[in-house]
């Protein structure tokens, strides 16, 4: 499979580099293919298609995934108390958080090294143009898998999202604030990652003093009915 799909990219004139993967852009792309599927869940993030994207028999896209495939797993799937699709939400999203510290570092560890792998492709005046052609390439596809964790990233943060407005209206319960502030929490990752933001130490979990996140919504225990 990636044989034939880096013979599709080469074919539609997308970046294709012969470079062996470092050590670096490897562990990126173990770390970003967490977020680019649905782990223990029916595929509601469209798994398949991904597989395909990920070895190039069909090309990375940019268009959004639908955020209410979430909600509809958890609407269809026979949870023992409606209660349990909110802790199910809260459990996604602490997993999501959890892992995104290091899938930050190993973003910024890949950026270091484009950054060293274009001024030694610049500095050696003897170099081949096929090593700085394929030094290129491997840096656009680098691009590639960032963009794709940043919408991806994004479309999972939707999709939690959409998922708690609806069950706020189908089954209310006092959960749904916890809930929001781990939203709350991922959001402060899921804006980072827009601003192309990987490198600070600022971010929590990352060794800095963190940043305040940003609340979704405004939810009061008071407001919001007990049981379901």
């Amino acid at each position: 499979m990636p044989a034939l799909g880096a013979a599709r990219a080469s074919a539609a004139k997308e970046p294709v580099s012969s470079f062996n993967l470092a050590d670096q852009e490897q562990e990126m792309r173990d770390r970003i293919w967490r977020y680019l599927v649905s782990p223990h869940a029916y595929d509601w993030f469209g798994d398949t298609a991904t597989e395909l994207a990920r070895t190039r028999i069909l090309p990375v896209s940019d268009k959004p995934r639908p955020a209410d495939r979430y909600y509809r797993w958890l609407h269809s799937t026979k949870f023992a108390s409606s209660t349990v699709r909110y802790s199910r939400i809260g459990d996604d999203v602490q997993a999501d958080i959890e892992m995104m510290p290091s899938t930050f570092d190993a973003i910024c560890a890949v950026l270091q090294i484009d950054r060293q792998r274009g001024v030694a492709a610049n500095g050696l005046p003897d170099l081949e143009d096929k090593m700085r052609v394929d030094a290129s390439a491997r840096q656009a596809e680098n691009q590639i898998q960032i963009g794709w964790f940043v919408r991806a990233a994004t479309n999972r943060y939707d999709s939690y999202n959409y998922a708690l407005d609806h069950l706020l209206v189908e089954t209310p319960h006092d959960n749904a604030v916890a809930v929001n502030g781990l939203l709350s929490d991922l959001a402060v990752y899921v804006e980072a990652a827009q601003r192309g933001d990987f490198c600070s130490g600022a971010l929590p979990g990352r060794g800095g003093p963190g940043q305040r996140a940003i609340t979704s919504r405004v939810l009061r225990s008071d407001v919001v009915v007990k049981g379901s």
